[in-house]
C-alpha cells in the first residue's frame, strides 16, 4: 500500500474498556500509583509509591490537602549500587530530622528480593542510598517501620516463594535505623495461605493494630482486600479480626489493598492504598486511594469506608518542551534501553541504545489517568530511524506509529515478535504529526494527519497482550534506531475521553 501526501500527521488510536472517575470515589492519586506510603512534612503531605521497571525511581507526589496531588520527584535518578530491578513499596519513616524511604529491590548479585534505605533531610529530594537493611532467605519485601516508645522495629514479609505459609515478620532496628538487631519474631502467619502482606501498624488505646492486604495482588485475578489483627504487644501473638475485612471489593474498585496512615489539620485519619478500577482494570494499573479511618470503640476494632472526594478529572497530560528541565511525568523502561534526552528552544530530542532482544526501541513515557485517550505528537526532523508515539508495556509487548524515512509504519511488538500492522510511504519532509487512540473494546488504530484531515492507516488492533503483571502500560514518545540518529519532537499530548 502507497500513501502519497504533501504534509503528515500520524495518529494512532487505542481502544480499552470505558473509564470514569466519578465524583462518589475518585482517586487521590489516578493512574498506576500501587503500594503507597504517606508523611505529613509541615504544611504539605507526600506519598511515595511502587516504580517497578520504570525509571526514575519511585515517584514522590504532594497536595496541600489530600485531594489535589502533583508529582514532585522522584527518590533516585538512577540505580541504587545494589539494586538491579523491582522497586516496589516503598516506606516513609521520619527519625530525628531525617527523612527515611525504606524500599524493596532485586539484589544484583543473586536476584533475591531485599529491603534497602534511603535518607535525606528534605521529603521529596536528596535522597542517598544507605544499602540493605532485611536480607532474609529468598525473599524480604514490603518493609514497615515503626516506632515505639523510642524503640524502632522494621516488619516485612517473608517465605513468599519458599513452600511454606507467609509470615510478617519482624525485628529490632538500631537508633539509626540502618541495621536489624536481635532476634526475628513472627507477627502472623498466613494459614490459609491465600496471601498476605502490605502491613502496617497503629497503636489505639495502648493496642496495636496490624493492618495488612490479604489475597493476591495484582493483575485481573487479582483477590487483595484490607484485614487487621491486634495485640496487647508489638511483638505479638497478633489476635485476627473475625468480621469482614475493612476493605474489599465495592461496585466501583477491586482488590484494595498496602497501604499507610496519615493524619489531616482536623486529626482525622486517613488510609492511603492502592486500587483497581474495575472499568479499565490493568490498563490503569493500582491507583491511589484514601479511605477514613474510625473506630467502633464497643468493640475495638477499626472501620475504613471509601473517601468521596469530588475531584475533578484530569483531561489528559501535555508537553510542548519550553523549560530546560524535562517535565517528571516522563519515564522510561531501564532494564531494556538507555535513553539520551534533551530539551531544548521547545523541541525534545530522543536517542539512545536498546539493549540486546529488544525489538521494541526506547519508549519516553508517561502514566495514563485513563485507558481510553487520544495520544498525538508531532515529529519534526527526517532520517531512517523509526521514531513516533508507542503505547509500551514492556520489551516484548509494544505497539506504535513512526515515521522512517518516507515510510510510515504502524506496527507492534507481541510474544518477541516484530511485525508491521500496516505501512504506506509519503512524498513529504516536513513536520509529521501522529496520533494513537484506545478504545471500549481494547483496539487500537493508527492515523496520519494530509493537511487538516486525519486518515486511518489500518482497522483496529487488540492490545490486549500489553500490560503487564504488576504494572500497566504507558503512553509515550518513541525511538528505534542507531545511536547516532535521533528523533526530534516538538509536542506531545494526551486527552482522556
Amino acid at each position: 500500500m502507497k500513501i502519497f501526501i504533501a504534509k503528515t500527521v500520524l495518529l494512532l488510536t487505542f481502544s480499552t474498556g470505558l473509564y470514569a472517575q466519578d465524583n462518589i470515589a475518585a482517586p487521590a492519586i489516578a493512574g498506576d500509583f500501587a503500594d503507597p506510603s504517606i508523611i505529613h512534612a509541615g504544611k504539605a503531605y507526600y506519598a511515595v509509591g511502587t516504580s517497578s521497571e520504570w525509571a526514575p525511581y519511585f515517584p514522590i507526589y504532594t497536595s496541600n490537602d489530600l485531594k489535589k496531588w502533583t508529582l514532585k520527584s522522584y527518590a533516585f535518578d538512577t540505580l541504587p549500587e545494589w539494586a538491579s530491578s523491582s522497586f516496589w513499596a516503598p516506606e516513609y519513616f521520619y527519625h530525628n530530622n531525617t527523612y527515611y524511604i525504606y524500599y524493596t529491590a532485586r539484589r544484583k548479585s543473586d536476584n533475591v528480593s531485599c529491603i534497602g534505605v534511603a535518607t535525606s533531610k528534605y521529603p521529596y529530594r536528596g535522597f542517598t542510598d544507605r544499602g540493605i537493611v532485611v536480607a532474609y532467605g529468598k525473599e524480604a519485601i514490603d518493609g514497615f517501620v515503626y516506632n515505639d516508645n523510642g524503640q524502632l522495629y522494621i516488619t516485612f514479609k517473608a517465605y513468599g516463594l519458599d513452600n511454606r505459609p507467609i509470615e510478617l515478620l519482624g525485628s529490632k532496628l538500631n537508633s539509626d535505623g540502618l541495621k536489624m538487631e536481635g532476634e526475628i519474631f513472627s507477627l502472623l502467619k498466613d494459614d490459609e495461605r491465600i496471601g498476605m502482606e502490605g502491613q502496617s501498624i497503629l497503636k489505639h488505646n495502648g493496642v496495636y493494630y496490624l493492618f495488612y492486604a490479604a489475597g493476591g495482588c495484582c493483575g485481573g485475578g487479582c483477590s487483595y482486600e484490607v484485614r487487621v489483627a491486634r495485640s496487647e504487644n508489638i511483638t505479638g501473638p497478633f489476635e485476627k479480626y473475625k468480621g469482614s475485612p475493612l476493605l474489599q471489593e465495592s461496585e466501583q474498585w477491586k482488590c484494595p489493598g498496602h497501604g499507610t496512615f496519615t493524619t489531616d489539620d482536623n486529626s482525622q485519619m486517613f488510609y492511603l492504598h492502592h486500587a483497581y478500577n474495575k472499568k479499565s482494570i490493568v490498563f490503569t494499573g493500582r491507583q491511589g486511594l484514601l479511605s477514613k479511618l474510625s473506630w467502633n470503640e464497643k468493640e475495638g476494632w477499626p472501620v475504613l469506608t471509601a473517601t468521596p472526594f469530588k475531584n475533578t478529572p484530569d483531561k489528559g497530560f501535555s508537553d510542548s518542551f519550553g523549560s530546560k528541565k524535562l517535565n517528571p511525568y516522563w519515564q522510561y523502561d531501564f532494564r531494556h534501553a538507555t535513553p539520551i534526552i534533551k530539551q531544548k528552544d521547545g523541541k525534545l530530542t530522543l536517542t539512545g541504545s536498546s539493549k540486546e532482544g529488544n525489538l521494541s526501541g526506547i519508549a519516553l513515557t508517561v502514566r495514563p489517568e485513563s485507558d481510553i485517550f487520544e495520544m498525538e505528537a508531532t515529529v519534526t526532523n527526517y532520517n531512517n530511524a523509526l521514531k513516533g508515539l508507542v503505547f509500551y508495556g514492556d520489551a516484548n509487548a509494544a505497539i506504535g506509529v513512526g515515521i522512517t524515512g518516507n515510510n510510515i509504519t504502524f506496527w507492534k511488538v507481541k510474544d518477541n515478535i516484530y511485525s508491521e500492522i500496516e505501512s504506506g510511504s509519503i512524498n513529504t519532509k516536513n513536520p509529521t504529526q501522529l496520533k494513537l487512540i484506545t478504545s471500549p473494546d481494547h483496539t487500537c488504530k493508527a492515523f496520519y494527519k494530509d493537511e487538516n484531515k486525519w486518515i486511518e492507516l489500518s482497522s483496529s488492533t487488540s492490545i490486549d497482550f500489553l500490560p503487564q503483571w504488576d504494572r500497566s502500560p504507558r503512553a509515550g514518545l518513541h525511538f528505534k534506531g542507531d545511536v547516532n540518529e535521533e528523533a526530534v519532537f516538538d509536542t506531545f499530548s494526551v486527552k482522556y475521553n
